[in-house]
Parts: structure tokens; C-alpha cells; sequence
């Protein structure tokens, strides 16, 4: 094997077996082929397997339990009172987009499903964003119709009649009705896997935001391959807290145990308290899993921390969470190791952590069963390829030069080139199908052989993969050297008065840029810049964790640092806050 490759044995054995009949790529047999497909079982939405767990729970909300055959009866018959309302030719909105604002319970399922059933496009859209910012992505997707659910009614009716757009609210049938006289046959057979399927709009910390749309293919891409890398079975029973307008909460949390069979308990909003009780509760159905943004992490130990003060209790807790819970996942943003270490402590779950965009779907993800290591994302999903690259034009006539190349078989590094930093490229059938009429800016996020461009500064070591962060605002360039924000974060957050932490790089003449750490503290504490250059120069620069350039040059103190609803903080937004 050539230097620098790094590839299982059993890669190795399979490479050897098949190189003179398969028409993958060897690169001179370097050893990577393709990846294989994501193990699809077809592109069909997730109702269409709906009545086959007919009785079984699906879903499980402040109005009590519904199966899945009480969900399919209930999208199939709003359907036919969106294609009513519409006209659909053959029942048959061709890619109409409907959009919807639904709680998180039943009604969201059941307006997703129907979207679907009748031809559509979904577009969720998330009770917390201002009227202007629901209008805005409404009016974007060019949304014939918008469905709501009975608590929004009132919020939506200015907004859709301002647009011309018919409001369909929701009954409270939408939670009780029958299940009774639907058949699978009344949908009607439609091929999949090209058609739009959702159109989720980016969290926009890096600009305005912009509609992703996904085919059934796509989403099925990346449920398929979760539910292989994460052994997802009709016995898993998850808990769900985060918000239903984004990759996560959808596809991760709420496609996956539907595409099994599995059962999701779903609460009205994150709650501390709800979350801790149905850990520990001994009702049926008992919480397997879990998944959340570091964010909601914090504040569970936060609770933990005021509520499970005596030993005994702290023991119970941890025996509980062993027990019974599986997997616990974390993603959405960087996860700071202090609350990956704190959490560990308190339950016995090391956090897997995993890579995805909304672009993307997931794309990385640490193993299930063997050693997770803290700070990384692991090793691509299956389907999924990836390439770590710099902007170099080639003699092939690539316009970037290789540092890493991988897919779920292994990674090979280019000899000469470990470790180097640069661009995480991702190609496979989870990638999006374009910006919603946007074909300049689709065009720009795919290089010119059909990789698309993350945006994000990614590395290859101890044989997996780490992000550094957006190539725009967490790379920060001071002084000639390049470093990453996220990782001043994680040495931050380890100091003893700091709760939150936010490093940007700030314009200056002299360094290009400045990096500046914006700072909560625990109640009650100090901290002057002195203090922190000291503790940096004693703890960290100490035991080389953290150079000297990258000690933050400024530290600006807040009550706390905004945050969207995913746990990310728009950067841009700060410099533009605290640098008019």
C-alpha cells in the first residue's frame, strides 16, 4: 500500500477481489472506489411505508398517542382537501409548494404527509421567526398554498392575504379523527425519486437565507444511511425536542424512527425538567434515544447541576441513562468538550457527533459501537464521498489540489499532504437538487466536477475526519497564521468563569484580522483581559494546546450571546454589533 493511505483491511481484501471487473476509480489503484449506494430501498416517501406498521405507535404528543395507519388516514384525507382547494389535475400538484406552520406533535406529520400525498413540495416554516421573516420565506417558494395549524390561524391570516395565498387551517380532527376506510391503492403511484420533496431555508449565518430543495431520493439517501450507521430498529423509541424546520429535527429525529417503524415522543417545546422526567420515567413507551444541539446539552446540566445535588440521586441517574438509553447525538453546532466531558459524567454517554448541512443532509458521523474521539465527526456515511481541498488549478484540469479522499470503505491522504487543512467537499445521492431559484448560486456551490462545496475548513487526522468551522467567519487569519474560532472556543470553555463563548476575527490594519472572544460568565464572576491572557499563557500555551497568536488580543463581556434556534451564533451579526 502507497504511503499516506489509510484503509481498512477488509477494504483492502474487497479492492483486491474486484479491481479488474468493477468500473470505479482506482487513481493509478490507489484504493478508493466510490462509495456504495445508501442502501435506498426505494424513493419513496416515508407514508408510503406507513401501513405496513398498520397498529404500531408512531407518535406520541400532548394529545395522546397515534399509530401509523391514524396517521396515513388522516394525510391522505387533507390531501384531497389541499387538491380540492387547488385543483389538482389527477390529484397531482406537480411540485406545487405548500407551506405549513404546525406544533410539534401529530399535525406536523400529517401536513408534511399530505403535502406529499398530493403532489407537493413541502415548506415548513418554525412558530418563533417574525411574521416578516414567515411572509418572506412563503412568498420565496412561490407557495400556492399555506396550511396551519388551529394556533397560528390567527398568525398567518395577515401574512397570506397581503401575498394572495389561501389559508387552509387545520380541525381538531387533525388529532382525533378515525382511522377507518383508507386504503394504500387511494394514493396515487407516482415515480418518486426525482420529484421535489422539501424545501428547508438556511439557518442564514452566513447571509440570506436561501431555499434547499430535496427530492425523495435525496431524503431518503440520508435516512437510509443513518438508519444503517446508527442501527435505527421499530423497537427505538426517541425523545424529540428540537424545532421541525430544519434537517435535524425533520430528517434526523422524525424521518428515521417513521421509516422503521419506530415509535417518537415528541415534546411541545424543550423543557429541562420534561426531559429529565421522561429519562427517568418508568412509563411506556420508555425513551431509547436521544438527539439535541449542544446548546439544549448545557442546559440539561444546567438543571442537573440544581436539581441532582445528592450522591445517591446523581448514581440513579446515571444507572437510568446506561440502562435504557442507547445512543445519545449531538450536531448542529461545534460541541464544546467540557459539556461532552460534563455530560459523560452524569450518564455514561459519550455524545456521538456527526457533520451535516442542510444542503447535505448528514454526510459525517463517529461509530456507533467503536471509540469516539472528542471534537471529531468521524467518517462518512454510506453513499456518501468527501474530498478535503485547496484551490490549486491541476494538470488534469481540476481547478483544487487533493489533500484527503474518502467514503464509508476508508480515506486515502495524498503522500506529502497529511494533515493539511482546507475546503470539505461532499458528493452523493443525499446532495440537494438546487437553491430554489437560485440556478447562478447552484451553480457556484458545485465545483466544475460536480462536488459541492460545503464552505467549511475541514481536516484528515488520527484517522478521522474535524471540522474547523466556516471557512468565512471561523477561519480567522491574524498575523500571517491561520486558526481556527472553534477551537479557541473549546480551550475557552474551559476556563472556570466562562459559560458561553464566541471568537470572531475582527479587520485590523496591522493583523489582517483580531481575534476577539466575545464572553458570558458564571454568575457572580470577573474577568478582565489581563486575567485571561494570564490563564491562557499558564493553562493552555503550558501544556501546547493553544499558541500564542491565538490567545484572543480583546475579550468583550455580555450577558449572553445570541442564539438561533439550532445553537449557532451568526458571527457577521456580532462583528457588525460590537464594529459598526
Amino acid at each position: 500500500m502507497r504511503p499516506g493511505v489509510t484503509l481498512p483491511f477488509r477494504h483492502l481484501v474487497w479492492c483486491l477481489a474486484s479491481c479488474r471487473q468493477a468500473p470505479w476509480r482506482h487513481r493509478g489503484c490507489g484504493l478508493l472506489h466510490t462509495a456504495p449506494a445508501a442502501r435506498p430501498e426505494g424513493a419513496a416517501p416515508v407514508f408510503a411505508r406507513a401501513l405496513a406498521f398498520g397498529d404500531r405507535i408512531a407518535l406520541v404528543d400532548q394529545h395522546g398517542c397515534h399509530t401509523y395507519r391514524d396517521l396515513y388516514t388522516r394525510s391522505l384525507r387533507l390531501s384531497q382537501e389541499i387538491c380540492k382547494l387547488r385543483g389538482c389535475v389527477d390529484g397531482d400538484l406537480r411540485e406545487e409548494r405548500v407551506s405549513f406552520l404546525c406544533s410539534n406533535d401529530a399535525s406536523y406529520v400529517i401536513a408534511q404527509w399530505a403535502s406529499w400525498m398530493s403532489g407537493g413540495i413541502a415548506v415548513p416554516l418554525y412558530r418563533k421567526h417574525p411574521a416578516a421573516q414567515l411572509e418572506y420565506f412563503i412568498r420565496d417558494s412561490r407557495s400556492s398554498l399555506v396550511v396551519a395549524g388551529q394556533e397560528y390561524s390567527e398568525l398567518l391570516g395577515p401574512v397570506v392575504r397581503r401575498l394572495g395565498v389561501p389559508l387552509l387551517p387545520l380541525t381538531p380532527a387533525v388529532y382525533h379523527e378515525a382511522a377507518e376506510g383508507t386504503t394504500e391503492a387511494q394514493v396515487p403511484d407516482r415515480v418518486w425519486q426525482d420529484r421535489g420533496a422539501v424545501i428547508f431555508y438556511t439557518s442564514g449565518t452566513t447571509g440570506s437565507p436561501k431555499g434547499v430543495l430535496s427530492t425523495h431520493r435525496n431524503l431518503a439517501a440520508v435516512v437510509t444511511g443513518l438508519v444503517h450507521a446508527w442501527a435505527w430498529t421499530k423497537d427505538d423509541v426517541i425523545l424529540h425536542v428540537l424545532p421541525l424546520h430544519h434537517v435535524h429535527g425533520v430528517v434526523n429525529k422524525l424521518l428515521c424512527p417513521l421509516w422503521v417503524g419506530a415509535t417518537c415522543v415528541m415534546l411541545p417545546e424543550f423543557s429541562a425538567q420534561q426531559v429529565w422526567e421522561k429519562f427517568l420515567s418508568s412509563e411506556t413507551p420508555r425513551i431509547n434515544m436521544f438527539m439535541a444541539v449542544p446548546t439544549i446539552y448545557s442546559k440539561l446540566m444546567e438543571y442537573y447541576d440544581r436539581h441532582f445535588t445528592q450522591p445517591h440521586v446523581q448514581d440513579f441517574v446515571r444507572a437510568v441513562c446506561e440502562e435504557r438509553i442507547r445512543l445519545m447525538v449531538s450536531g448542529s453546532a461545534a460541541l464544546p468538550v467540557p459539556v461532552l466531558e460534563r455530560w459523560k459524567s452524569a450518564t455514561g454517554h459519550t455524545l456521538l457527533e456527526r457533520y451535516g448541512m442542510t444542503e447535505i443532509g448528514m454526510a459525517l458521523s463517529n461509530p456507533l459501537a467503536a471509540a469516539r474521539l472528542p471534537g471529531s465527526v468521524g467518517s462518512p456515511l454510506p453513499g456518501v464521498e468527501v474530498r478535503i481541498v485547496s484551490e490549486s488549478p491541476q494538470k488534469e484540469g481540476l481547478s483544487y489540489t487533493i489533500y484527503a479522499e474518502g467514503n464509508e470503505l476508508g480515506t486515502k491522504v495524498t503522500p506529502g499532504l497529511e494533515e493539511k487543512e482546507g475546503e470539505l467537499l461532499v458528493r452523493g445521492p443525499s446532495v440537494f437538487r438546487e437553491y430554489w431559484d437560485k440556478p447562478e448560486e447552484t451553480k457556484k456551490a458545485f465545483t466544475s466536477d460536480g462536488w459541492f462545496r460545503t464552505g467549511d475548513t475541514a481536516v484528515f487526522k488520527d484517522g478521522r475526519y474535524w471540522i474547523r468551522g466556516r471557512t468565512s467567519v471561523d477561519i480567522i487569519k491574524t498575523g500571517g497564521y491561520k486558526v481556527s474560532a472553534l477551537e479557541i472556543e473549546r480551550h475557552l470553555l474551559a476556563h472556570p468563569s466562562i459559560t458561553d463563548v464566541a471568537v470572531i476575527g475582527v479587520p485590523d490594519v496591522t493583523w489582517g484580522q483580531r481575534v476577539t472572544a466575545v464572553v458570558s460568565l458564571q454568575e457572580g464572576h470577573s474577568l478582565s483581559h489581563g486575567d485571561l491572557k494570564e490563564w491562557a499563557r499558564l493553562c493552555l500555551s503550558h501544556r501546547g494546546l493553544l499558541a500564542p497568536y491565538a490567545v484572543p488580543s480583546e475579550l468583550l463581556l455580555v450577558e449572553a450571546i445570541p442564539r438561533n434556534q439550532m445553537g449557532k451564533v451568526n458571527k457577521k451579526d456580532l462583528v457588525r454589533q460590537f464594529y459598526s
